[in-house]
């Protein structure tokens, strides 16, 4: 396979050119043996030249990544040096008689096409070069129409953000709520809580809406605290639970809760993900006044 890099011709027209002026390592050699190669080659049309607008289609073909690994070919430049091209334009049938899956029923014009051409990084390049009996003519076009659709693939994909739902699970329904008995029953319901919501039977007196809200409030606040915070601050908000809960019983109250595991869909994710639901209710039992 051979190599086309930078401007168009650059690897065989390299040789060609050195060896129109007969250098070869240094040295003069035989002008008129590399004359008559180089009009050999030009006979057979073999001479590489890839067009610019060959070249474009390529490399857009090709997403700027290669065929076999699909590593990008150009890496960023660095504070001191530009942008590097790692990536090789590579035949698929050589246009050398000597070349990796030479073919001569290949016309001239079609040694130079897009079609004939494979984006590959240079050890890949050099791989399939170095093994023609493994990377076949067959296989290097099944590998460049493959690579070329999945660019194609990834090109038309379009992020389609859903919009969010949140929605109940049948069996996941709570049948019933439980009773709240202990700063810790409130905490450990409402700790690592997505959301929540609060009820309460009719309040008579301000001292009853003072109690009520209170713990209430408490118990909201534990729920935005307790992921993060010291264990001394929920040591405290814990006690503070447990005090509220205690005014609100001697006040003729009860507190009730569940937890529900719900689902959330749409948004960014792709897979639906749990969402905890927190109710707590506050009863009265009895009439303390």
């Amino acid at each position: 396979m051979t190599l086309v890099s930078g401007k168009a011709g650059v690897g065989f027209n390299q040789w060609v050119n050195d060896r129109k002026v007969g250098k070869f390592n240094g040295h003069l050699r035989d002008n008129d043996f590399e004359r008559k190669t180089i009009e050999n080659e030009r006979e057979r049309g073999r001479i590489v030249s890839v067009s610019d607008k060959v070249r474009k289609v390529l490399w857009a073909r090709s997403g700027n990544m290669c065929a076999f690994c699909r590593k990008e070919l150009v890496v960023d430049a660095s504070d001191r040096n530009n942008e590097s091209v790692v990536g090789d334009e590579c035949h698929i049938v050589s246009g050398r008689p000597a070349g990796p899956r030479y073919d001569p029923s290949v016309t001239t014009n079609s040694i130079d096409s897009e079609e004939n051409l494979l984006l590959l990084c240079r050890v890949h390049h050099k791989l399939v070069d170095d093994q023609p009996e493994t990377y076949t003519l067959e296989a290097l076009r099944d590998m460049k129409a493959s690579h070329e659709k999945w660019v194609r693939y990834k090109l038309a994909e379009e992020v389609i953000i859903k919009p969010v739902k949140i929605s109940r699970v049948k069996t996941q329904i709570p049948r019933s709520l439980r009773r709240l008995s202990s700063g810790k029953d409130v905490a450990d319901l409402i700790s690592g809580a997505d959301t929540a919501s609060f009820d309460y039977d009719e309040l008579k007196t301000p001292e009853e809406v003072e109690a009520v809200g209170g713990f209430l409030q408490a118990a909201e606040d534990y729920g935005d605290l307790s992921g993060d915070s010291e264990a001394y601050y929920l040591v405290q908000a814990r006690t503070n639970l447990a005090m509220l809960l205690k005014d609100l019983e001697e006040r003729g109250f009860r507190a009730y809760g569940v937890r529900e595991t719900q689902q959330i869909t749409g948004g960014v994710q792709s897979v639906p993900s749990d969402w905890f639901h927190v109710v707590i209710r506050v009863v009265r039992i009895f009439d303390a006044g």
